[in-house]
């Protein structure tokens, strides 16, 4: 099998940082000496989960793309990091593969949680987004929300691990007992298709970037669909970049470059392939409003 140049040089540095984690000082959490090592060397590492539209690597060329990505390259590039490279990890090791120094930054869609923000420090947000299902064509169990999972005695949702949708439902009433939980979002899909469950959450853009890459007949979004109701108004999801907790400097450069980004020209051009639009923006909301309990 030959890989192209990129693609190989996206698994031999993937192969690197994991041989290398924990055995050199440039791997560990770097404080205050993260940007000024990657502004030297003209790359950083960022995590992500190949979860699509938010983060993935392209079949063929390997090439990391999606929303946080390309919203990655644009700001670091201003603050003097013109290239990025990729470390392929599981969503819910993503917070301990950053404080473990595997990578030093989330480039991931990850949402703002207070949970979260008690062990690493995000980014103001890049969108905001409500949730779906994919149920099996018909929805035979006519599932339209979490309440409705809920509600019907057999029902069983999927989630992806260290995803947001647990928490929703546990909160929403569903038992752990009909609670599936699979390392990713393919997996996730070939479940429905399995019939292992009657509907997967996520997103809105990750269902419709599902179903659309799958064009399976089987398959079909849950419509019409309620949003859970979480803390008393409709859950909706603000997605950001994540840090240590101690790369400060980074994380003031970051978010200064990324508040002259968002909402401009050149981001919404960028994000667009993406399915995402104006209609996602995250308005006035700062990852300090999002933190807090």
């Amino acid at each position: 099998m030959a890989w192209s140049p990129d693609r190989r040089r996206v698994l031999l540095r993937i192969a690197a940082v994991v041989l290398t984690a924990g055995c050199s000082e440039d791997t560990g959490p770097g404080g205050t000496e993260t940007l000024e090592r990657a502004r030297k060397e003209g790359t950083i590492r960022v995590g992500f989960a190949n979860e699509s539209p938010y983060a993935y690597a392209e079949s063929g060329s390997g090439r990391l793309t999606g929303e946080a990505p390309e919203i990655a390259r644009a700001v670091l590039a201003e603050i003097g990091i013109p290239e990025i490279e990729g470390v392929l990890t599981e969503f819910g090791s993503l917070i301990p593969g950053l404080n473990a120094g595997r990578f030093d930054i989330i480039a991931a869609g990850m949402y703002i949680l207070p949970e979260r923000c008690r062990q690493i420090t995000f980014s103001n947000p890049t969108y905001a987004v409500g949730e779906a299902f994919i149920v099996a064509r018909g929805n035979p169990l006519e599932l339209h929300g979490y309440e409705d999972v809920a509600r019907h005695p057999q029902a069983r949702l999927g989630v992806v691990a260290g995803a947001v949708e647990r928490a929703y439902a546990r909160e929403t009433g569903i038992p752990q007992d009909r609670v599936v939980v699979f390392p990713d979002t393919p997996s996730a899909l070939d479940g429905v298709l399995a019939g292992r469950i009657d509907a997967f959450g996520g997103t809105s853009l990750t269902v419709n970037s599902l179903l659309a890459r799958a064009k399976s007949p089987q398959l079909e979004r849950a419509d019409p669909f309620k949003d859970p109701v979480i803390g008393g108004k409709p859950a909706r999801g603000y997605g950001a970049f994540g840090f240590r907790k101690d790369d400060v400097e980074l994380i003031a450069a970051f978010n200064a470059a990324l508040a002259r980004y968002i909402g401009t020209p050149a981001h919404l051009e960028a994000v667009k392939p993406f399915g995402f639009t104006a209609a996602e923006l995250p308005g006035a909301v700062t990852a300090r409003d999002l933190c807090q309990d």
